[in-house]
């Protein structure tokens, strides 16, 4: 496609001489606003990815897919039969019973809300992100009527530890002829949780399923069913199917895009517009090189017209500086894929270094939720990325080649 001669001259035009030094600042700014570019669109869009990700995977690790609730707020009663129903169902791999409400956790004058999910022992350790996350104690311990599994950064705000107790305390108490008296009783502290998401780890506390059912006055009843499904990009049919098998049941049935929708909108959102206006960077400097190709076939005038009297074609001088402009995208495309790989793979540590630098909580778990700065890098966004990376700076370079090539010999030789 380029032959030696178009390759040699438009590399040498490349190379930085003092009489053209203007020339050559702006086709390195252009190179550095590519890559820069390139670079924070993989980054940025990868940490969006990493968000979405690790949020899923621990949203759906505690809530399941498909969550079946009864109508009747006191509870639901004969749940086992239910529970057979949904087993028998297609695509559920897992079905487990809750009893969730919500109290508040008291200790030494602290107190918080929290919200208790009564689970049976089995069904925890079959949880793989509660279970292989518990930090301190074990789940051995987690059987009786007075244990309990809480997040590790709730029992910080209470300034609990294992083998503490904690009193609970439920608005749903007994009613007197004085009013509502809310529940209150102590339990002990078997084990605590690390998912890495702030949500949880600060407001969740797992009770034995007979605990639960007792505290919350629900004897033989639970809240709600969590199902976990074998595929889940077959919800939808697995909820037409669980609607057909319980149909008069008076259940009601929300899986986790419903109940989690807005939240992972907003998600899409801002990863859409993030990729628009980091768009931007690349596009200015494509614009750069337009610039810069304009003026160097400027102040290239002479030497284009020697070549043309020389023998070279019109359409050699267009491929000697598309050629010239085009390396630059193309190195600018490479570094910038390069670099934002790189910190992408290593933007945890990155994070850690820069925050003990400056001493500044750079994220904030409280606020993102999560405790740890995700990266999930997307093979095909990042090709994307690339292409229309050289895409624009292909297109930069057509209008100077095109102007090179069509330089008369006659008028620029003229007054030399």
């Amino acid at each position: 496609m380029f032959s030696p001669f178009e390759r040699m001259v438009a590399f040498r035009y490349l190379r930085p001489r003092r009489q053209e030094g203007f020339v050559s600042v702006i086709a390195i700014f252009s190179l550095l606003g590519i890559m820069l570019g390139v670079a924070t669109l993989i980054i940025v869009m990868s940490v969006m990815n990493g968000f979405r990700a690790e949020l899923l995977s621990r949203i759906l690790g505690l809530n399941g897919h498909i969550s079946v609730y009864a109508q009747d707020p006191d509870g639901l009663p004969n749940y086992d039969e239910i529970e057979k129903k949904i087993v028998e169902t297609g695509n559920v791999m897992l079905v487990n019973p809750i009893v969730e409400g919500q109290v508040m956790a008291s200790k030494s004058g602290r107190a918080t809300g929290a919200i208790v999910r009564g689970m049976l022992p089995d069904d925890i350790v079959k949880r793989d992100t509660l279970a292989d996350n518990i930090v301190f104690g074990s789940l051995k311990d987690f059987k009786g009527d007075d244990a309990i599994i809480m997040g590790a950064r709730l029992a910080m705000k209470l300034g609990l530890g294992v083998g503490d107790t904690v009193n609970l305390i439920s608005p749903k108490g007994k009613v007197t002829a004085f009013g509502s008296v809310p529940r209150m009783r102590s339990y002990h502290v078997v084990a605590l949780f690390d998912i890495g998401m702030y949500e949880y780890d600060s407001g969740f506390i797992f009770m034995p399923m007979q605990a639960a059912q007792t505290y919350f006055q629900m004897p033989g009843k639970i809240s709600n069913f969590e199902i976990v499904l074998n595929d889940p990009s077959r919800l939808s049919g697995t909820m037409d199917d669980l609607l057909q098998n319980l149909r008069g049941e008076n259940l009601r049935l929300v899986n986790w895009q419903q109940s989690n929708s807005n939240f992972f909108n907003a998600l899409q959102v801002e990863r859409n517009v993030m990729f628009l206006i980091l768009t931007l960077i690349i596009l200015v400097a494509a614009f750069n090189i337009i610039s810069g190709m304009v003026m160097l076939v400027k102040d290239k005038g002479r030497d284009i017209a020697i070549l043309r009297t020389m023998g070279a074609t019109r359409s050699s001088v267009l491929k000697i500086f598309f050629l010239t402009g085009a390396s630059i995208g193309v190195l600018g495309t490479l570094s910038g894929l390069l670099l934002g790989v790189l910190f992408c793979e290593n933007i945890e540590s990155i994070r850690q270094f820069i925050q003990s630098l400056t001493g500044a909580d750079l994220f904030n778990a409280e606020i993102y939720f999560l405790s740890q700065l995700p990266a999930d890098l997307d093979v095909n966004e990042v090709v994307l990325v690339c292409v229309m990376s050289l895409g624009l700076s292909f297109l930069a370079t057509i209008y100077p080649a095109w102007r090179a090539s069509r330089l008369d010999p006659v008028e620029a030789l003229r007054y030399e």
